[in-house]
């Protein structure tokens, strides 16, 4: 077989055709068409690796880790409340029975909590070993620490004592279980917070980085290839002496359409990503914590009464506990408690700190306010002696105080939490968008350029 060249001759069977043939209309035909052929692929590859690079980012910080954070916060908050029952019960002594049972229920429910953590942490941590192992820990611990606890309730029962300060015996025990928690169980747990917050943060900051380069490659990609397709357009008008083809012209605007839809999404996921982290994730692991570490906070007002060897180690722990939620600098406990009832939230930091703003801040500030205040006027009852009015105080107002701050602050951490629940549904709902976007996509603008270049190498057949 031979192929017939322009101006006569013909080129043998296996031999390259000569220049004048490559260079043909219906060659230079196909040499435009691969070229805006494969600009739309680079164009869709673009949108297909960004599009997996934000959903893999809203995976690992809404599904995976970002979850797994939240649970050994709560994990760290149930592991000190179990603590702190306990505390609450010994200085009860043989009153305030209705008190005591509801403390024990609440102790059971947050053991029960700190289960749940640990086996949903287990779940989480995956092939990692570290987490694994650090989990088995706690539950190690945890299981050590029931029976010290549950020894010390034992005692105290037997010895019926009145409320306050339970005997030796009892506190001796207790000051084992007290350690092993606040030594070894919460820092464990805090460890796991931490280690799967570095996922997060390392996540987030590998696609706060990689998103937006890839939004500028499908800029790019989609800007080549709306120009090849208007090129093809070009030629084929110039060539053929006739206006543009409708087909080419409706596939550029897809095209067009395709790359501000595409960069719109990506941007759009960018600012979920931001959002869920800033608005939604970061504060709730503080406000997490801070909630936690009140928690802790409370039970030490107990252990401030139940050991007179440790009162002066409690409250100098307490006062640490309270600059970590809202710090300002204060030598005493005294003097902290008294510029937290006068200063502007503006002037605090800590955990608390930043969060202070809004309707929803102002009322967990005036509620802190209020929980300081009322453990002021019960130290000062300890101090005194008067142990018969400090018991009802920290059983009543302090604890009353506690409760609505607390409340508070789990307002506060419910708001943070929908903000980031929205965000990632906003960016995991605009990248489905995407996919189907990207697919009708595809699939138009394939037979749209088809339609337009077919019927016109077919003239020359």
């Amino acid at each position: 077989m031979t192929v017939m060249v322009p101006g006569g001759g013909t080129v043998a069977p296996g031999r390259a055709a000569p220049p004048q043939v490559r260079r043909s209309v219906p060659g230079r035909i196909r040499v435009i068409s691969g070229i805006t052929v494969a600009s739309l692929a680079l164009l869709f590859a673009a949108l297909a690796v960004g599009s997996a690079t934000a959903r893999d980012g809203l995976q690992v910080i809404g599904h995976d880790a970002g979850p797994q954070v939240v649970a050994t916060a709560g994990l760290y908050l149930a592991l000190s409340d179990m603590d702190a029952q306990v505390a609450n019960i010994l200085v009860m002594g043989n009153g305030w029975a209705n008190l005591r049972q509801k403390a024990m229920g609440q102790y059971e429910q947050r053991r029960s909590e700190a289960n749940q953590a640990l086996l949903k942490a287990f779940e989480l941590s995956g092939d990692n070993l570290a987490e694994r192992r650090t989990v088995q820990s706690v539950l190690d611990g945890l299981g050590r620490y029931e029976r010290l606890a549950g020894q010390a309730l034992i005692l105290d029962k037997r010895a019926n004592h009145p409320p306050g300060p339970p005997p030796e015996e009892v506190v001796a025990i207790y000051r084992q279980a007290t350690d092993l928690m606040r030594m070894v169980l919460l820092p464990q747990a805090y460890n796991l917070t931490l280690e799967t917050g570095t996922i997060v943060r390392r996540t987030y900051d590998e696609k706060a980085v990689m998103v937006p380069l890839l939004r500028v490659a499908v800029v790019l990609s989609g800007l080549l290839a709306v120009c090849c397709l208007i090129w093809l357009q070009a030629f084929l008008a110039k060539r053929f002496r006739r206006v543009f083809g409708p087909a080419l012209m409706v596939a550029t605007v897809t095209t067009a359409v395709a790359l501000i839809a595409g960069a719109g999404a990506l941007a759009r996921d960018q600012e979920a990503l931001r959002h869920a982290k800033a608005a939604g994730f970061d504060p709730v692991l503080a406000l997490t914590r801070a909630r936690a570490i009140g928690d802790s906070m409370q039970g030490d007002q107990s252990r401030y009464l139940l050991d007179k060897e440790r009162a002066d180690t409690y409250e100098h722990t307490y006062l640490d506990k309270a600059q970590t939620i809202l710090y300002t600098p204060a030598g005493n406990l005294t003097s902290y408690q008294g510029i937290v009832a006068r200063d502007s939230s503006a002037s605090f930091l800590g955990l608390l700190g930043p969060e202070l703003v809004g309707k929803q801040g102002e009322e967990v500030l005036g509620a802190y306010r209020g929980f300081q205040a009322a453990d002021r006027t019960y130290r000062d009852l300890v101090a005194k002696g008067r142990i018969a009015e400090a018991v009802p105080a920290r059983l009543g107002p302090v604890t009353e105080a506690f409760a609505a701050y607390d409340r508070s602050l789990e307002a506060l951490i419910d708001q943070h939490h929908d903000e980031f629940e929205r965000a990632i549904t906003m960016g995991e709902s605009t990248l489905d968008n995407l996919w189907r976007l990207e697919e009708v996509a595809m699939g138009t603008i394939a037979l749209l350029v088809i339609a337009g270049v077919w019927p016109r190498l077919k003239e020359y057949r």
